[in-house]
C-alpha cells in the first residue's frame, strides 16, 4: 500500500514537471500571436513531440500495458498541448505549403500510430509482449528527441552563452526526468526507466552548463526561442 502511494506521488510530480515542459512554447505561441505571424519559428519540434506523446499513449492503454493511467494522463495532456501549438501554426502559417506540411505530417503520424497499434493489438496475444514491442519503439523515439537538447549543450560550450538555453526549461527537463526515472525504478517498468535515465542526465548536464557559463551570458534573454521542446 505504502509502496503504491509514493508511486502515484511520483507519477503526479512527473506529470507536473512534464506539464512544465509541454507549456514552455507558450512564450512562442504568445510571438506567434502578437506579430500574428510564425515568423521564423518551425512546427517540427511540435510534430516531434506530438508522435512522441502518441506512442506513449498507446504504450499506456490497458490493452497494452496495464495500470500506466499516469502515463496515459501526462501524454494525453501533452498530446492536446501540441495539437493548440499545431493550430496556432495552421493559423498564422507563412504559406498554403506550410500548412499542406503540417497537416501531411500530422495526418501520417496518425496513420503511423493507427498502423502500429492495429497490428500490434490484432496479432500479438499477450500484453508482456505489446508492452515490449511498443516501449521499444517509444525509447526510439525519445532517444531521437535527446538530439535537441545536446545541439543546445554544444551550442553553449561553444558560445559560452546560456542566452538560447532557457533556465526553467533546464530545471522542468531534469525534475520532469528524475520524477519519471523514480517512478519506472519503483514499477520496474525499464520501457520508461532507459528513457528517462538520458533525460534526467541531459538535464543535469545543462543544469551544470547554466551554472558555468550564466555569468558570462547577455541579461536580456527576450529573444530565447523554446521551440526546441
Amino acid at each position: 500500500m505504502a509502496n503504491e502511494i509514493i508511486l502515484n506521488a511520483f507519477g503526479i510530480l512527473g506529470i507536473i514537471s512534464s506539464f512544465g515542459i509541454y507549456a514552455c512554447p507558450m512564450l512562442t505561441m504568445h510571438k506567434i500571436l502578437l506579430k500574428r505571424s510564425v515568423q521564423q519559428f518551425s512546427p517540427d519540434p511540435y510534430l516531434g513531440t506530438a508522435i512522441n506523446c502518441m506512442f506513449w499513449i498507446l504504450y499506456a492503454l490497458p490493452v497494452v500495458h496495464r495500470g500506466s493511467i499516469l502515463v496515459l494522463i501526462g501524454n494525453s495532456i501533452g498530446l492536446g498541448l501540441e495539437c493548440v501549438y499545431l493550430i496556432m501554426f495552421l493559423l498564422y502559417a507563412k504559406s498554403n505549403q506550410q500548412r499542406i506540411y503540417i497537416i501531411s505530417i500530422f495526418i501520417v503520424e496518425l496513420a503511423v500510430i493507427g498502423l502500429v497499434g492495429g497490428l500490434v493489438i490484432g496479432l500479438v496475444h499477450t500484453d508482456e509482449e505489446r508492452s515490449r514491442i511498443i516501449g521499444i519503439l517509444c525509447i526510439i523515439f525519445n532517444l531521437a528527441m535527446s538530439g535537441s537538447p545536446l545541439t543546445i549543450a554544444k551550442q553553449v560550450i561553444q558560445t559560452k552563452s546560456v542566452e538560447y538555453m532557457p533556465f526553467f526549461l533546464s530545471l522542468t527537463n531534469t525534475l520532469s526526468g528524475v520524477f519519471w526515472l523514480t517512478y519506472a525504478t519503483i514499477r520496474l517498468d525499464l520501457n520508461i526507466l532507459i528513457p528517462n535515465i538520458i533525460g534526467a542526465g541531459l538535464g543535469v548536464l545543462q543544469l551544470i552548463l547554466y551554472a558555468l557559463y550564466y555569468k558570462r551570458s547577455p541579461k536580456d534573454t527576450s529573444v530565447v526561442s523554446v521551440e526546441t521542446v
